[in-house]
């Protein structure tokens, strides 16, 4: 038996295409659950399927979800439950990043109305819709489950040009320690995540590296550079992927089943605070 007993159980992962998500989902394969690839990118989707099913016993499907639609995400769960009979864990990892300044004289990258809407409807709602649902179907089956919030370590302290981001991230955060308030009397734990700085992911495209340089007034090098820096962090390392993948696998196991209500850093030792 696994040391995690993770095998048979039922995984969705939402934006799991690449990444984070990608790796979260080739740990569950690795340790043989059934992992669901809900994102909204089709053609990665498919390969991240191959990928992800090369290694270990488990199985990983794709199903295309846009999380900020409730008919997606709905259809998405019932698709799932149609496939493999239940829901046991619900990864919350989908999420975008687009760096403004409130308010930039040049107006070349300020916050407008439409991209708060944009990283709100992805970060905050995308996860509301997902737990809601997801939750709905392990209350259904009277067998309990596990929601992981994906968060990070910028939502408990701002940081320039990133301020609705990190006030999505604080959201998340908040929705974790209410939900687990309310999920935990019917037998579901709700778990927070929090990666610091991490190696390179998709997220950090080349137009996201100029825009965030530009909103800290420094160039793109500059930037880059200062990434490759790990002198803040205690460990003197950036993180892998594999290891919040570890990690969350610990944490959707019944080793970690006092483990609720809280956010996990997982961060080499840096803090904000």
């Amino acid at each position: 038996m696994s040391w995690t007993n993770l095998k048979e159980k039922v995984v969705i992962i939402t934006g799991g295409a690449s990444g984070i998500g990608l790796s979260v989902a080739k740990g569950f394969v690795e340790v043989g659950a059934k992992v669901v690839i809900g994102d909204f990118a089709e053609n990665v989707g498919a390969k991240a399927v191959i990928e992800a099913n090369e290694g270990g016993p488990g199985e990983a499907i794709f199903i295309r979800c846009d999380v900020t639609s409730k008919i997606e995400v709905e259809a998405m769960m019932k698709s799932t439950v149609a496939k493999f009979g239940q829901v046991d864990v619900l990864i919350n990892n989908a999420g975008i990043n687009i760096p403004r300044l409130l308010v930039d004289p040049t107006g070349k990258e300020e916050l407008t109305e439409e991209i708060w809407d944009k990283v709100f409807a992805v970060n905050v709602k995308g996860q509301f819709l997902c737990a809601q649902a997801a939750a709905r179907a392990m209350l259904a089956s009277g067998n309990g489950g596990v929601v992981i919030n994906m968060t990070s370590e910028s939502g408990l302290e701002g940081s320039e040009g990133q301020s609705v981001y990190a006030a999505t991230k604080a959201a998340n955060h908040n929705m974790t320690r209410s939900w687990s308030k309310e999920l935990g009397r019917q037998g579901v734990r709700v778990v927070g995540v929090a990666p610091g700085i991490m190696e390179t992911t998709s997220m950090r495209s080349s137009s996201y590296e100029e825009s965030l340089a530009y909103t800290r007034g420094i160039s793109a090098k500059e930037l880059r550079e200062k990434y490759g820096s790990v002198s803040s962090i205690p460990l003197g390392r950036s993180g892998e992927l594999s290891e919040v993948a570890d990690l969350v696998v610990f944490l959707a196991s019944d080793r970690a089943s006092y483990i609720h209500g809280t956010t996990v850093n997982i961060s080499g030792g840096k803090s904000r605070g």
